[in-house]
């Protein structure tokens, strides 16, 4: 977390813009569920929709557009089917597969509990590391980072991330990067 860019002087994601189906429903979720304080309302010219923005935190904001027109989503194309630890991670080249909120490590049980208090399907916490299938049952020294995922009323991933540890080590980035000719599709 603490590499440098010497190119350009990049401080964080200004926002991430996705799109809802209800904006009234996403409101609801993301400031009255999740405490995202609503920042920023746009009404589009002509008719074209909505454009709102929630703070998330560090100087960062997650936005929605909401298109009146706006096709439906493709369960397995435009994001996972399901939650991670369910089984189903997959989603379309050029899609956005979740959203991860940096989260304080020594809540994240907290944090759990309050969105199942609050009706929301919550998978288990992972304990993501280095292992064959990449998550420990229990925490230890080799854990990076510990999340939970779960879904906004329009089916996008959403993911509390707690990191343990510093990603600074010879072996955190050690994988050769796949090619397209190595897909399978």
């Amino acid at each position: 977390m603490s590499a440098v860019n010497d190119e350009f002087e990049l401080r964080g994601v200004n926002h991430l813009a996705l799109v809802c189906r209800d904006m009234k429903r996403t409101v609801d979720f993301y400031q009255g569920v999740l405490g995202m304080p609503l920042i920023k309302t746009i009404e589009l010219p002509m008719g074209w929709g909505q454009h709102f923005f929630f703070d998330c935190g560090g100087g960062n904001a997650l936005a929605f557009f909401w298109f009146p027109d706006a096709p439906e989503p493709v369960p397995g194309v435009s994001a996972p089917r399901g939650l991670p630890d369910r089984g189903e991670l997959l989603s379309a080249v050029g899609s956005m597969n979740h959203i991860a909120f940096d989260v304080p490590a020594e809540r994240i049980e907290e944090y759990r509990d309050k969105l199942i208090a609050k009706g929301v399907d919550v998978g288990v916490i992972l304990n993501h590391d280095d292992s064959e299938f990449g998550v420990a049952p229990e925490m230890h020294e080799g854990v990076f980072v510990r999340s939970i995922y779960f879904r906004d009323p329009d089916g996008i991933l959403v993911e509390f991330a707690a990191w343990t540890r510093e990603l600074n080590s010879p072996d955190d980035v050690r994988h050769e990067p796949r090619t397209a000719a190595d897909r399978t599709v």
